[in-house]
């Protein structure tokens, strides 16, 4: 597949980074430094010039184009390039957009704007944001078949009964797979023999119950999900998160010191409780109980405040806190000084759009760890190596970091077990080590 990519900044950068070793890439920046810098770091065409010219996307390959990408941080300009391409091409357009409304207007219309396939980021991060807090201790959670099947990232804690076990002695939730353990440095696919330690982040995959009961199970002194929210920042990533948390039943608390802001808020979130007033303030958060609340989301502006914020939460003792974060490399910054899950937009952004190359084969893919292990949803084919024969038997043909995690076939659950045959037609769900990915996906 021959992909162009408009924008060389972090989402651009992470796309390319993904896609080089199995596609070919041509990126468009109008900085000639940092454009430049896309030559030495990736395998890819890097084109200097403005990306809204017909005239740069041709000279970017854009006649042989399967998929164009425009990812730059400006929504007019992300719209301009897609249709400025489909004035010469058919080739399938991607447009990344922070404004909901955009969104709203595309999706009331049939390829608005020449746009084939919209990403709205702030919509994206706030629906992660309340999938993550329905689940305890919960660092990453996403849906595959369907619905029918959860995976999640769980953080070992100090109190959790889990320590010291077994996987093998662990393994009582029914329709649920302990797939891999990523400890420190380490990726670990999981055994029998594996056990648990302290600060290990756990991925299972499973029934959505399954997946609940060994939440309860990890840290049983934490609510099953999040009641009592506090929203930090009247962004629009904020009053997204809002909006979504509503929708799920449940009636936050957004904290927003700009006056006219904080009216539009309420005005726009009749469920929400806007609180206007400056969170920076720990006697305003100690008086408006913000301590009993089961999570905290920072969503201010900037990396800096949201990371205060979380600390200040922190200190009142507020159990959970969840932070915004612009910059990939705060990431692990955040997690280490005790904010307990830090999402970054962009990150968020590049793995909806790299699903999209994937179509031939995989149905959704999840990027864990910054891409250290994916977990993959596959239709199985006549030819794949998983078909018609026994997992433990398939399985032993593929390379090692490979666990089949769950399997649907015709709309119902099956747990997967080594005894289990698949069939053409089934959905596998795979946890995949990244250093194996392409191995994988030639023989599946």
């Amino acid at each position: 597949m021959y992909v162009l990519i408009v924008g060389a900044g972090q989402v651009g950068r992470m796309i390319a980074s993904n896609l080089e070793r199995a596609h070919e890439i041509a990126v468009v920046e109008r900085d000639r430094r940092i454009a430049e810098e896309i030559t030495y770091a990736h395998d890819v065409l890097s084109i200097a010039g403005d990306g809204t010219t017909l005239e740069t996307l041709r000279e970017a390959g854009l006649e042989k184009a399967d998929l164009i990408v425009a990812c730059t941080d400006d929504d007019e300009t992300n719209l301009v390039v897609c249709g400025t391409a489909k004035t010469a091409t058919d080739a399938f357009t991607i447009a990344r957009v922070r404004r909901h409304t955009l969104l709203e207007t595309w999706e009331g219309s049939e390829s608005a704007f020449g746009v084939d396939f919209m990403i709205c980021t702030d919509l994206l991060v706030a629906q992660k944001i309340v999938h993550i807090s329905g689940f305890p201790r919960a660092q990453d959670v996403e849906t595959f078949a369907g619905g029918l099947v959860r995976m999640a990232e769980f953080e070992i804690g100090p109190k959790s009964p889990l320590i010291g076990q077994q996987v093998r002695e662990a393994d009582r939730y029914g329709s649920m797979t302990f797939a891999g353990v990523f400890r420190e440095a380490e990726l670990v696919v999981a055994s029998g023999e594996t056990s648990f330690e302290d600060g290990d982040r756990v991925v299972v995959i499973g029934s959505p119950e399954s997946v609940g009961a060994f939440a309860r199970a990890n840290q049983p002194d934490d609510a099953v999900r999040a009641e009592d929210v506090v929203i930090v920042g009247g962004s629009e990533i904020g009053y997204q998160t809002a909006r979504e948390f509503e929708s799920h039943g449940i009636s936050p608390r957004l904290i927003e010191r700009d006056r006219e802001r904080a009216r539009e808020l309420a005005e726009a979130l009749p469920k929400t409780l806007v609180i206007e007033h400056d969170a920076m303030e720990t006697t305003f958060l100690t008086r408006e109980h913000i301590d009993e609340a089961d999570v905290v989301v920072a969503a201010l502006g900037r990396d800096e405040r949201n990371l205060l914020v979380s600390l200040l939460a922190h200190r009142i003792g507020v159990d959970r806190t969840i932070a915004i974060i612009d910059n990939t490399e705060y990431t692990d910054l955040f997690e280490t000084v005790g904010i307990d899950v830090a999402i970054n937009p962009r990150e968020e952004t590049a793995e909806e759009i790299v699903r999209f190359t994937r179509t031939d084969q995989t149905e959704k893919i999840a990027m864990l760890e910054h891409d250290r292990a994916e977990v993959v949803e596959i239709e199985l084919g006549h030819e794949s190596a998983l078909t018609g024969r026994p997992i433990a038997e398939s399985t032993a043909d593929l390379p090692s970091g490979v666990v089949v995690g769950a399997l649907s076939r015709g709309g119902r659950l099956v747990a997967p077990r080594g005894e289990t045959v698949p069939q053409p037609g089934d959905h596998v769900v795979l946890f995949v080590d990244a250093a194996v990915l392409d191995e994988v996906a030639s023989k599946v």
